[in-house]
């Protein structure tokens, strides 16, 4: 996809959920994809690519919008700056968008609980893209349903000693820090689980599978063999992880369909330079009366999954509120919204949109996963409802 990146005015940046400082970050990095910032990494080694794109990103500063500095308050970390960061790179490079978020989810807890020193250790380096950071909290049988984690942590003395496995964990295999969940059996539950920071050095640490997926990404099987790790290396209080997840999640969860929405816009840009181009019947596409329903519909639904994605941030940053049932909406409409957006532009495509290297075949398969991720669609529905029916 970012061979032929491209980027595009944004007059969405004059909406009331925006700053002046807002459209700053999006020009940043729209100079850093023109002048060749993603070129630095080669997609088909998809680790180096990586490694590569943190590097890149962190030596230009902008990283330091998803990861807190080491004496900072991650409550402070901005939301609509987050998601603004990852539409435009979603946009550009599916890839750039996923190595942007992993160091912000993969540091976040740190920065929620983290120990000082834990903090002056870790987030420098994560900020500055020295090292790549992950989020392990999926195991085999506990994806959406947290509670069932089974991965364990013993506390033996003035250590903990870890043994399970971590699965579809993203940057699983090339991590320089991990941030881990485990049971520690506090009470049934999630009210059991703590978090902790786990290094790939670490003895009994090791990397079980690499995980192969349809948009290729680093994604991988983790084991804990006692895996002993110091007590100081605990975030938080014993017992308090899943909180520290969901917080964790909470502050990330609207750049998710951030992501979708920058998919979204780059299938409505290609399909829009595709019909006005291609000849059929005597006129060009874009003259029949179907494709232009059919960009009607695709900018319509960008659009309003759009107000609800920033509605979600703006909510966050400037209220002050809980964003529990705004993010969830959010998520769910964009990440569902950009999977027929897509979907449209490669049927408009025909047979070039299935063609290996074509923008839209690989915008079909970067999207798919963000329907899954970080809470399903089937997950959100619940969540909105059970928003909908608290007492009141």
């Amino acid at each position: 996809m970012s061979s032929s990146a491209k980027t595009i005015s944004r007059d969405w940046l004059d909406w009331p959920f925006f700053e002046p400082r807002h459209r700053a970050i999006c020009d940043a990095l729209d100079r850093f994809v023109t002048q060749g910032g993603l070129q630095v990494a080669d997609h088909r080694d998809v680790d180096s690519a990586c490694r590569k794109l943190v590097r890149a990103l962190g030596a230009e500063g902008l990283l330091d919008c998803a990861v807190a500095a080491p004496d900072g308050d991650v409550a402070s970390i901005d939301s609509r700056s987050i998601c603004l960061s990852r539409e435009t790179l979603a946009y550009a490079d599916g890839l750039a968008d996923f190595a942007f978020a992993m160091q912000g989810l993969g540091s976040g807890a740190i920065a929620l609980a983290g120990s000082a020193e834990l903090r002056q250790a870790v987030l420098p380096k994560v900020r500055s893209g020295e090292w790549l950071a992950a989020f392990a909290l999926s195991e085999q049988e506990a994806g959406s349903d947290v509670a069932a984690m089974s991965c364990t942590a013993r506390e033996d003395g003035g250590s903990y000693v870890l043994n399970g496995e971590k699965t579809w964990i993203s940057n699983g295999g090339i991590a320089d820090v991990y941030t881990l969940f485990a049971r520690t059996g506090e009470a049934p539950g999630a009210r059991g689980i703590s978090a902790f920071v786990v290094f790939p050095d670490d003895p009994g640490f090791s990397v079980a599978d690499r995980i192969d997926i349809i948009a290729p990404h680093p994604l991988a099987t983790l084991r804990l063999d006692n895996c002993r790790i110091p007590g100081s290396r605990r975030l938080g209080a014993s017992g308090g992880g899943f909180k520290i997840a969901m917080q964790t999640l909470d502050i990330f969860r609207a750049s998710v369909a951030a992501a979708a929405l920058g998919f979204a816009r780059r299938a409505l840009e290609e399909a829009r330079v595709h019909a006005q181009t291609r000849r059929m019947f005597g006129a060009t596409l874009s003259d029949l009366q179907l494709t232009q329903a059919a960009l009607g519909d695709m900018m319509t639904e960008t659009d309003a999954a759009a107000l609800l994605t920033y509605r979600a941030a703006w909510r966050r940053d400037v209220q002050k509120l809980p964003t529990t049932r705004e993010a969830a909406m959010a998520k769910l409409a964009a990440t569902e919204t950009a999977q027929r957006v897509v979907d449209r532009a490669v049927q408009m495509f025909g047979g070039r949109g299935v063609r290996k290297g074509e923008i839209v075949e690989s915008l079909y398969r970067e999207v798919r996963a963000l329907r899954i991720y970080e809470g399903a669609t089937e997950v959100q529905k619940l969540i909105v409802a059970r928003e909908l029916l608290k007492p009141r």
